[in-house]
């Protein structure tokens, strides 16, 4: 994926995280079972993809998760992301 690929558009959420952290992979699961569609970018298959995820965030901490306002959370609770759904009235 190139960084073209993870622009954003009004309704899109794009997690940059990695498959051996479990902060990502509890954010996964979580936007699974809420039925969210979000893109996934694995930083593991695009190392450059990271360069991207600190634009973003300003820190190296994953999962960073950005949101159609252009907001983002990293290493988000998830009530963060919960409340962040609810407020955006995705969920």
């Amino acid at each position: 994926m190139t960084s073209s690929d993870t622009a954003q558009t009004p309704q899109t959420i794009t997690m940059f995280g990695a498959d051996w952290c479990r902060d990502c992979i509890r954010t996964k699961k979580q936007l699974d079972e809420l039925g969210i569609a979000y893109t996934y970018v694995d930083l593991e298959a695009d190392p450059a993809a990271a360069d991207v995820a600190r634009e973003i965030s300003g820190r190296t901490n994953i999962p960073v998760v950005v949101y159609p306002d252009a907001s983002h959370h990293v290493e988000p609770s998830n009530a963060d992301v919960e409340a962040k759904l609810r407020e955006l009235a995705l969920i």
